[in-house]
């Protein structure tokens, strides 16, 4: 064999398994089908601000050990992810915390807060939720599903509220202070320089090929290496033989603005329906920027099909039955390991890909 170990997939779980197999003195070539490395992760450099090319990520975690370990590498800002939810030409802070039900309705306290929720919620009734919308108003209340949930989420998903399952919001965090900081985490920030800074100090010493499709050359690859390492799609792995899993997509407009600043923050959601586009990120903000001109980017999300770029997993019942076929298959493999979200059909922090990739490299 050529090498220990082919790793498809050049996204954060790929680059860190290539750097620790590379640090157990193991062999490894990682081949990325994009013409780039870093995933969806993956910033360049316009008018000298660093783009989130797949859409804004910001680095959060409780996990001191992943924290250090990232750190080792470059070295990250103190950004706070702050967005802003704007509904029919209002502004409200996100998450939903003291600052929002100010705005909302008009009071100071978080009792007067917890009286106003609690009666909406009361008024929605104790049947069991049925829905997305039922689950939603059994949490938050009327008002601010109607305006900070409602158009958003049937924007994300394609489907109206009514139409989708209870289980999607399992919970919708409401704070009782006067903090915009949407994270809890101790620790979060970007990477000075931008996240393909990160990805291209821990493929250091590690052949690379870009523009490779694994899944076309399958057999080729598989015979070069002992082990492999598939950070892509599950079901295209094994030919869709269990049924095709549902992702949602995204579609990226983005342009330079002649100047010094378009709306003041990093996030701006905007939650009503009629306006087809869930938010604009200004990728200055995220590193605090003074440059002359700044680019902004619209997110529109897409119904995925083959072909398109994957971004969300559906977990709902009929996709978690599929995924746990594929995941029988997975479990029977000698020398493949699945990784990352495609790989692993799940939603997936930074944070929690780094400590599933650091894991998955401990016994190689």
């Amino acid at each position: 064999m050529l090498y220990d170990y082919l790793i498809v997939g050049a996204g954060l779980f790929g680059a860190v398994f290539a750097k620790e197999a590379k640090n157990r003195g193991k062999r490894c070539l990682l081949i990325e089908k994009r013409s780039h490395i870093g995933g969806n992760v993956y910033t360049e450099a316009i008018e000298g601000i660093n783009i989130h090319k797949y859409g804004a990520h910001i680095f959060h975690t409780n996990n001191k050990p992943v924290w250090e370990y990232v750190n080792q590498f470059v070295e990250f800002n103190n950004y706070i992810n702050s967005p802003i939810a704007f509904y029919k030409d209002e502004l409200y802070n996100l998450p939903f915390n003291m600052n929002t039900f100010s705005k909302l309705w008009g009071i100071r306290t978080p009792m007067e807060a917890k009286q106003k929720i609690q009666e909406q919620i009361q008024a929605s009734g104790d049947s069991e939720p049925r829905n997305l919308e039922e689950q939603a108003i059994r949490l938050i209340g009327q008002d601010l599903y109607e305006k900070l949930v409602k158009g958003y989420t049937e924007k994300q998903w394609g489907h109206l509220c009514t139409e989708l399952p209870p289980f999607i919001i399992k919970r919708l965090p409401v704070r009782y202070t006067y903090d915009n900081n949407y994270f809890n985490d101790r620790y979060q920030g970007i990477p000075i320089g931008g996240y393909t800074k990160l990805i291209e100090k821990l493929l250091d010493g590690i052949e690379v090929r870009l523009n490779t499709d694994y899944l076309l050359q399958r057999d080729t690859f598989d015979a070069w290496a002992d082990k492999i390492v598939f950070t892509g799609p599950i079901d295209a792995y094994y030919k869709y033989a269990c049924g095709d899993l549902e992702y949602r997509s995204l579609r990226f407009e983005t342009e330079v603005l002649d100047m010094e600043n378009y709306q003041g923050n990093a996030v701006v959601n905007y939650t009503e329906k009629e306006i087809p586009y869930t938010r604009i990120i200004e990728h200055k903000h995220f590193e605090f920027g003074t440059q002359p001109k700044t680019v902004v980017t619209k997110e529109y999300p897409m119904q995925w099909q083959r072909g398109d770029e994957p971004y969300y997993t559906v977990n709902d019942e009929r996709n978690t039955q599929i995924y746990n076929a594929y995941k029988k298959l997975a479990d029977k493999e000698k020398r493949v390991i699945f990784g990352g979200r495609l790989g692993s059909y799940k939603y997936y922090d930074m944070d929690k890909v780094i400590e599933a990739a650091l894991a998955a490299s401990i016994n190689i």
